[in-house]
């Protein structure tokens, strides 16, 4: 049985569009808020690992924070399913919030242990805006799920370009309260953080899953055989999106977790077909990037490779973020399966162009920006196509599992592209990612239905 979201409204319905409006709206501004506390950490982590507990354990800080994103997706999408997206976002923001204390307290104390549980807790921001990709497509109409779920990834692009800029300015007030060196973007981090969780709590409104689980329940009311009744917020009688009103029966999963998740995708071709164009696009995007500051140490003096390191990395986060509102809108115009490919195409590209430049830095950027238009293209469409292939009962728990995997094959590839680049080089390490994106050409060459069970279907 179809669910249509888009059509009239009952006297019993909510006001679908004015709720999703709602929604995209809060969604824009906190992301860009997360954003900013996420990339201002981000931008002094490896400097204030390396001064607490020396150059050689710096990268694996700073990795810490991807790990503690991919496992917090683990609770925070159980919360989800049971609870909605509103707790589950502001638990997400609530961790970042306390990793960025505890590794303003680990620079304080210059306690090795404690900035790295610092570390792995300050990847709730990440997580956090992760799943906000997800929040965007409970209620969108299935014509404009690519754009929307597009426009909360380019509202990270402002927090991410805007925060660097802010770090020494963080820095320079709190080292005036007394705190050390380095540990004020953190404090700012926290902060942003608060903020982020405070307006979700109180904004997000009616929650956007449990309302379109209650649309989904009252057209096919007995049609799960494994879902059981949960009760869950909907907005009152006549639309808006009024607060809290009268609960009423939806249907979430027993058990809902990673394992539900896997059985899950084991079954949908269209989400293993999701899961890998972001897992993958991830893997390549990582691997390439974590290692072009090296490749550009090997040919320029120290006193131009930091500045050369932030013009070619700031044009591949543009690549990354800044045209994602295009691509979602590509991704519903030519199809998920169509874009995904693309995305591949531009990964193959940028593979090909950053592994034969040498020491040519401009080509090597070129290959930079190919490398995040491509991850763009499999992020956008992978998320939009997992999230439409699954009912809204599972869906929390396959989008975390998702995000889980992704956070782990980034990680992976952060560590073993440095072994790669020590043994057998820059050339070697892009034609092994280049490699590795043949299962997912594999995949989405294989004819698969788009449409969830009792959904578009």
């Amino acid at each position: 049985m179809a669910t249509d979201l888009t059509a009239p409204r009952t006297a019993a319905q909510p006001d679908v569009a004015s709720i999703q409006r709602r929604t995209l709206r809060l969604l824009f501004t906190t992301q860009v808020i997360g954003g900013i506390g996420v990339t201002i950490g981000i931008s002094v982590g490896a400097l204030l690992a390396a001064r607490v507990a020396g150059t050689a354990v710096a990268g694996v800080a700073q990795s810490a924070g991807v790990v503690g994103a991919a496992l917090l997706a683990v609770p925070v999408t159980r919360i989800m399913t049971r609870h909605g997206r509103r707790p589950g976002l502001v638990l997400a923001y609530t961790v970042g919030a306390v990793g960025g204390v505890l590794v303003v307290l680990a620079a304080a104390t210059r306690s090795v242990p404690l900035l790295f549980l610092g570390m792995l807790l300050f990847g709730g921001g990440t997580a956090a805006n992760l799943q906000a990709r997800y929040t965007a497509v409970d209620l969108a109409e299935p014509a404009r799920r690519g754009r929307q779920l597009s426009l909360i990834v380019w509202a990270t692009t402002i927090g991410a370009v805007a925060a660097p800029n802010f770090a020494a300015l963080a820095d320079r007030v709190t080292t005036g309260w007394g705190l050390p060196p380095l540990a004020g973007p953190f404090a700012f981090s926290a902060t942003a953080f608060v903020l982020a969780a405070v307006v979700l709590l109180g904004l997000l409104r009616p929650d956007p899953l449990l309302t379109a689980r209650r649309l989904a329940a009252a057209d096919a009311p007995a049609t799960d055989a494994t879902a059981t009744a949960v009760a869950a917020e909907a907005p009152a009688a006549g639309g808006g999106a009024t607060p809290d009103a009268a609960p009423v029966k939806v249907r979430a999963p027993r058990g809902a977790g990673m394992r539900l998740a896997w059985s899950v995708v084991r079954g949908q071709p269209a989400a293993r077909l999701g899961i890998a164009a972001v897992a993958i696009g991830h893997l390549v995007m990582v691997a390439v990037m974590a290692m072009t500051p090296v490749r550009l140490g090997e040919s320029h003096a120290d006193a131009d490779v930091l500045r050369l390191v932030g013009i070619v990395l700031s044009l591949h986060i543009a690549g990354m973020y800044a045209f994602s509102p295009v691509v979602g809108w590509l991704t519903d115009r030519l199809g998920r399966r169509a874009v995904i490919l693309g995305g591949v195409g531009l990964l193959l590209a940028a593979c090909a162009v950053a592994g034969t430049a040498g020491h040519h830095t401009p080509r090597l950027s070129v290959g930079l920006v190919l490398l995040g238009l491509g991850w763009s293209g499999t992020m956008v469409a992978g998320s939009t196509l997992l999230s439409e292939s699954v009912s809204a009962g599972v869906r929390p728990s396959v989008q975390g599992f998702s995000d889980l995997i992704m956070g782990l094959a980034g990680a992976s590839a952060a560590v073993l592209s440095g072994f790669v680049m020590q043994l057998a080089g820059y050339p070697v390490l892009t034609l092994l990612a280049a490699v590795a994106t043949v299962p997912l050409v594999a995949l989405a060459l294989r004819p698969v239905p788009t449409g969830a069970p009792g959904e578009e279907g």
